[in-house]
C-alpha cells in the first residue's frame, strides 16, 4: 500500500562552525528537564495494549468460492459463500472474522456425509469476529462451509463501499469497490482474515450489464442473470494461494487502455469514462517495470494479466491487490498538458511500488503484521530503484534521501517513536504503524543493506527468498537468512539492530593528521531529538560506515562495520590539506557530528559543489537536527545556509526549502516572523533570478520541479518582483488570454492566495469547482490554506467538510490551513475539536485521522498546547492514533524548548544581518 503524500516533512537540518557545542553538563540536565516534563504530562509511555487472540487453527479454508450481488442504488450487498474448508480437530464451532455483515444462513457438509445447519452465530463485535455453533461434532476431514450473507456498501473507503463519481453528462453515480489490507476483509465476507491462512479464490460478481466487473483475475465467463435481464453474473478464473486482504472487485463505468508486457503479460489501465488518454504515462511505466521485476528478482509475474484502476474515493494512495491494484485518482492519472512534472514522478514511484508487492507481499508474505515494514519498507526502497531504471533523468535517489530518509530520521529521533518491527496484536493496532517508520525507515535501512551486501548477493539473496517461500508466508528472520547465505556476511547481527530497537546513532567524529594519515576517532551514542542521550544503557547499532576524502569524492577510500562504542582508524596517504567525509551518498542511517575543525574544512565544498549534491544534502540535514536538538546553534545553521548560494540541484534546495518552512513555523510564534522571510528571500532570489518564470531550452524534468518549489519560496515570503509577477500570470490564466504551465500553478496560486483577498479565494473556488481533473482540483485544495484573514480561513475550513471536497481530501485542505500561518493553526484545531465526531466518523480511526491529527497540531511551540492537545484526545479517544498524538505532543515540547533556547540569537542573528547584509 502506499499511503497519500505526506506534507513536506516536519523536522530537518544544520550547524556549527566557531564556538565548541555547549557543556556536557548543561545538555544532560537540559534533556532530562525535558523528559521530566514528558513524564509529568503522561507523554513517554503508550498506553497498554488490548488483549487479543488470533483465530484457533482448528478449522481452516483451502477454497472460497464467493459471489456477491451489489446493489449501486441502495447500497447494499447480497453474498453467498461455499468455502471448502479443512478440520484439524474434532470441533463444534467455527470462528470467523466479521464485522458489519448478518449472517442469513450457514451450514457445514463433510465430505459424503449430510449438511449440518448452524444453529446459532455469536458475533463478537470488539474483535471482529463471528462464532458459528453447530449441534453435533464436525469431525476431522474436509468439507463446504455454506455462508449466505447481506452487508452494506459503506461511505467509509475500507472493506467494500461505495465511490461516488460524475458521468460525462453530470449525472452523480456510485461504484462499488474494495480496501481490504490491513484487516477489511471480513466487511465483504466472512473470511479468516488473518495473512498467513493463505487459500485460492473462485470469485463471481452479479452485476448490471452496462457496467465494467474487475477482479484478481481474468474473467472466465460472463451469461445472463436468470431473474433479471439487466443484470449479468461474470465469474473470475481461480487465484493462486493468497491472503484475504489482498482480493479485490471493483463494478462501475471505466474506459481503459492496454498493451502487453515484453513477457506477454496483458497490462491495462483503467480511468473514469472519457479520460482514457490519462492513462497512458502509468500504462508506459507499469509495462517497463514488469519486466524489470522479473528480471531483478529472477521470478516471472505469476498471473496472466494484471490491472491498474483509478478509484475516486481512496483513501489511500494506492494499493497492491494482486492483478488488480487500485489507486487514488491523482497516483494513476497524467494529463499530458495539465500535469505537473511532479505529478508524473509520484505516478511512477506509486507504480513501482506496488508492482514491486506483486512478488514481494503477494507471492510472499508477511506472516502477521508485526512484518508489515518488510513488505512497506522494501517496496518502498525498490520502487526507487525501478524509477530510476525508467526515468535515469530524475535523479531519483538524491531525492530518497529528501523524501524519506530524513523524513524517517525525524519520526525516529523522537521518545515516542517505535522498532521498525513492532509487535502487532488486535487489528486497532496495525493502523498505527502504517507510518513512516514502517514505510521510510525500513526502505533507508534497506537501502543501507543493499549497499552493505553489494548488488550482485542482494539480487542472489532475494531470488532465493521469494523462490523458497512462494505462495507461503515469512517473516524478517527468513530474509536475513536468504541474504546471509548469498552474501556470507553477518546480516541477521548487523540488521536486528536496526529492526529490533528504535531510533538510530550519531556518530561523533574527530580526526588527528599523523604524519601522511589521518586518525579518525569514532564514537557512537543514540541520537535524540531533545539533545544528547542520558539513559542508563545507551543502546548500539552495528553501523556500516563509509568514508571518503576530497581526493575522491565519489567514492569511499575505506568500508568498515563499527561494531562497538568506540573505534579508531587510520586513513593511510591522506595530505593535511584533504578533507575526510564520513557516510558517502548519505546512505547509512545515522547521524554525523564532526569537530569544527573537521567540519570547517567541509564547509567550501558546498559553495565550489566539490561535494557530491547529495552529501551536500545530507551535511546541512544533519546540522538543522544537530541544532533543533539543541547541540549546536541554529545561527550557525543558518550561516552554512547561506553557503548555498550556488546550489544547482533541486533535491538540496528541496531539503534546505522544508528546513527553512520548519524555522519559519517555529518563529511565526514571534514577533520577527518578517526577518526571517527576508532571510528566505535573500537565500532564494539568486536562483530565482538564474531560472527565471519561463523554461528555457535543453531544461528537463528536475529544472522544471525547481522553478516551482524557488518561485513558491519567493511568493510565499512576499518577494516583490515575484508577487507582481504571479498576479499577472493569474490574471491572464482566469481571462484565458494565457494559461499557467500545470508546473507554475502551485506557485503561483500560493502567492495570489497568500497576499490576496475575498475575491481572490472566490477565484480559486470557481476554479476548483470548474477543474476536470482531480490533480487540479487537488492542487488548489492544498494551497487554500494561505490565505490569512480569519474570516477567509474559516470559509476556507467550512469548504473541507463541503460535498465539494472528496473525504480523503478533507485532510489536505484542514492540514493546510494549520500550516499557513499561525491564526490557520489555531483556527485548524479548534475546527477538529468542533467537528471531531463527523471527522472521525467519516475516517473510522484509519491512517487518515492520524494524518489529520499530525498536520494539525505539529506546529504549535508552547508547552500548554501539548497538555491541551493530550486532554483533548483522552476524552476524545482516537485508538489508531495513539502514538500519533504522543509523537505530536513530544514535537510541540521540542520546538517550545527550542524556541526559548534560541529564538533571541536568531533574533539579533537576523538584525546583524540586516544591519550589515553577507556579500555574495
Amino acid at each position: 500500500m502506499w499511503l497519500a503524500a505526506a506534507a513536506p516533512s516536519l523536522a530537518r537540518r544544520l550547524l556549527f562552525l566557531g564556538p565548541p557545542p555547549p557543556p556536557l553538563l548543561l545538555l544532560l540536565s537540559r534533556s532530562s528537564r525535558r523528559r521530566r516534563r514528558l513524564h509529568s504530562l503522561g507523554l513517554a509511555a503508550m498506553p497498554e495494549k488490548r488483549p487479543f487472540e488470533r483465530l484457533p487453527a482448528d478449522v481452516s479454508p483451502i477454497n472460497y468460492s464467493l459471489c456477491l450481488k451489489p446493489d449501486l442504488l441502495d447500497f447494499t450487498f447480497e453474498g453467498k459463500l461455499e468455502a471448502s474448508a479443512q478440520v484439524r480437530q474434532a470441533t463444534n464451532q467455527i470462528v470467523m472474522n466479521c464485522a458489519d455483515i448478518d449472517i442469513i444462513t450457514a451450514s457445514y457438509v463433510p465430505e459424503g456425509d449430510e449438511e449440518i445447519h448452524a444453529t446459532g452465530f455469536n458475533y463478537q463485535n470488539e474483535d471482529e469476529k463471528v462464532t458459528l455453533s453447530f449441534p453435533s461434532t464436525l469431525q476431522p476431514g474436509t468439507g463446504t462451509l455454506k455462508i449466505d450473507f447481506v452487508g452494506e456498501l459503506n461511505d467509509k473507503m475500507k472493506g467494500f463501499y461505495r465511490s461516488k463519481y460524475t458521468t460525462p453528462s453530470g449525472e452523480v453515480r456510485y461504484a462499488a469497490v474494495t480496501q481490504f489490507e490491513a484487516t477489511d476483509a471480513r466487511r465483504a465476507f466472512p473470511c479468516w482474515d488473518e495473512p498467513a491462512i493463505k487459500a485460492t479464490f473462485d470469485i463471481s460478481l452479479v452485476v448490471p450489464k452496462d457496467r465494467v466487473a474487475l477482479s484478481n483475475m481474468n474473467v472466465i465467463d460472463r451469461k445472463p442473470y436468470p431473474d433479471d435481464e439487466n443484470v449479468v453474473e461474470v465469474k473470475f478464473a481461480r487465484t493462486p494461494v493468497m491472503s484475504t486482504y489482498l482480493v479485490a472487485f471493483v463494478v462501475g463505468e471505466y474506459d481503459f487502455v492496454e498493451t502487453r508486457s515484453k513477457d506477454g503479460v496483458c497490462v491495462r489501465v483503467y480511468t473514469p469514462v472519457g479520460k482514457a488518454e490519462q492513462g497512458k504515462f502509468a500504462l508506459e511505466v507499469a509495462a517497463k517495470t514488469l519486466p524489470f521485476y522479473k528480471d531483478y528478482f529472477n521470478v516471472p509475474y505469476p498471473l496472466p494479466k494484471i490491472d491498474l484502476i483509478a478509484i475516486a474515493d481512496f483513501a489511500a494512495g494506492a494499493m497492491e491487490n494482486w492483478g488488480l491494484v487500485t489507486y487514488r485518482e491523482t497516483a494513476l492519472l497524467i494529463d499530458p498538458k495539465n500535469s505537473c512534472s511532479s505529478s508524473r514522478q509520484w505516478v511512477a514511484l506509486v507504480v513501482g511500488h506496488e508492482l514491486a508487492h506483486q512478488w514481494f507481499g503477494n507471492l510472499v508474505t508477511m506472516e502477521w503484521w508485526t512484518h508489515l515494514w518488510l513488505n512497506e519498507g522494501f517496496a518502498s526502497w525498490i520502487e526507487y530503484l525501478c524509477v530510476d531504471h525508467c526515468f535515469p533523468e530524475y535523479d531519483i535517489w538524491t531525492q530518497f534521501v529528501s523524501a524519506d530518509y530524513t523524513r524517517a530520521q525525524e519520526l525516529d529521533a523522537l521518545d515516542n517513536s517505535h522498532p521498525i518491527e513492532v509487535s502487532v496484536g488486535h487489528p486497532s493496532e496495525v493502523d498505527e504503524i502504517f507510518d513512516a517508520i514502517s514505510y521510510s525507515k525500513g526502505a533507508s535501512v534497506i537501502r543501507m543493506l543493499h549497499d552493505y551486501v553489494g548488488d550482485k548477493d542482494f539480487k542472489k539473496g532475494m531470488n532465493m527468498y521469494l523462490t523458497k517461500f512462494q505462495q507461503k508466508n515469512a517473516a524478517t528472520e527468513d530474509l536475513w537468512e536468504s541474504l546471509e547465505n548469498a552474501s556470507g556476511k553477518p546480516i541477521a547481527a548487523v540488521m536486528n539492530t536496526w529492526t529490533k530497537q528504535m531510533g538510530f546513532p550519531l556518530i561523533y567524529v574527530e580526526a588527528e593528521q599523523v604524519e601522511d594519515d589521518r586518525l579518525l576517532r569514532l564514537s557512537q551514542k543514540k541520537f535524540c531529538a531533545s539533545g544528547p542521550y542520558v539513559g542508563e544503557e545507551c543502546p548500539q547499532w552495528m553501523v556500516p560506515i563509509t568514508i571518503s576524502t576530497s581526493e575522491d569524492s565519489s567514492h569511499a577510500k575505506m568500508k568498515i562495520l563499527m561494531d562497538k562504542p568506540e573505534m579508531n582508524i587510520i586513513l593511510k596517504d591522506v595530505k593535511p590539506d584533504q578533507w575526510v567525509k564520513l557516510n558517502l551518498g548519505t546512505v547509512g542511517f545515522y547521524r554525523t557530528q564532526y569537530s569544527s575543525a573537521m567540519l570547517e574544512s567541509l564547509l567550501p565544498g558546498i559553495r565550489d559543489l566539490s561535494l557530491p549534491p547529495v552529501d551536500r544534502l545530507g551535511l546541512q540535514n544533519d546540522l538543522f537536527s544537530l541544532a533543533r536538538a539543541g547541540i549546536i546553534s541554529t545561527v550557525e545553521v543558518l550561516k552554512v545556509m547561506e553557503a548555498f548560494v550556488n546550489e544547482p540541484n533541486y533535491t538540496v534546495w528541496s531539503d534546505l526549502s522544508c528546513n527553512l518552512g520548519i524555522l519559519s513555523t517555529l518563529l511565526s510564534h514571534t514577533d520577527f516572523y518578517e526577518e526571517i522571510q527576508e532571510f528566505v528571500k535573500d537565500v532564494f532570489s539568486p536562483i530565482g533570478e538564474r531560472l527565471g518564470w519561463d523554461p528555457k531550452p535543453g531544461e528537463g524534468h528536475l529544472d522544471a520541479l525547481l522553478r516551482g518549489l524557488v518561485l513558491g519560496k519567493l511568493g510565499k515570503a512576499g518577494h516583490k518582483a515575484t508577487l507582481e509577477e504571479a498576479r499577472r500570470r493569474f490574471k491572464d490564466h482566469v481571462e484565458g488570454k494565457q494559461i499557467l504551465s500545470a508546473d507554475l500553478r502551485s506557485p503561483v496560486y500560493l502567492t495570489v492566495l497568500k497576499h490576496g483577498d475575498g475575491t481572490t479565494l472566490d477565484i480559486m473556488l470557481k476554479l476548483h469547482k470548474q477543474a476536470d481533473m482531480q490533480e487540479e482540483k487537488n492542487r488548489i485544495e492544498r494551497v487554500l490554506g494561505a490565505t490569512l484573514s480569519p474570516e477567509l480561513i474559516q470559509k476556507v475550513l467550512t469548504f473541507a467538510l463541503s460535498e465539494e471536497v472528496r473525504p480523503q481530501d478533507t485532510v489536505s485542505v484542514i492540514g493546510g490551513v494549520a500550516g499557513g500561518s499561525k491564526h490557520g493553526r489555531k483556527a485548524a484545531w479548534k475546527f477538529i475539536k468542533d467537528n471531531w465526531e463527523e471527522l472521525y466518523n467519516r475516517y473510522q480511526g484509519g491512517f487518515l485521522i492520524s494524518r489529520l491529527i499530525k498536520l494539525s497540531v505539529e506546529g504549535f511551540a508552547v508547552d500548554k498546547m501539548a497538555a491541551e492537545v493530550k486532554a483533548f484526545f483522552e476524552s476524545h479517544p482516537a485508538p489508531s492514533a495513539e502514538r500519533t498524538i504522543q509523537q505530536c505532543c513530544e514535537n510541540i515540547l521540542l520546538n517550545a524548548a527550542w524556541l526559548k533556547r534560541d529564538a533571541e540569537s536568531i533574533h539579533q542573528y537576523l538584525l546583524q544581518r540586516k544591519a550589515s547584509p553577507p556579500t555574495a
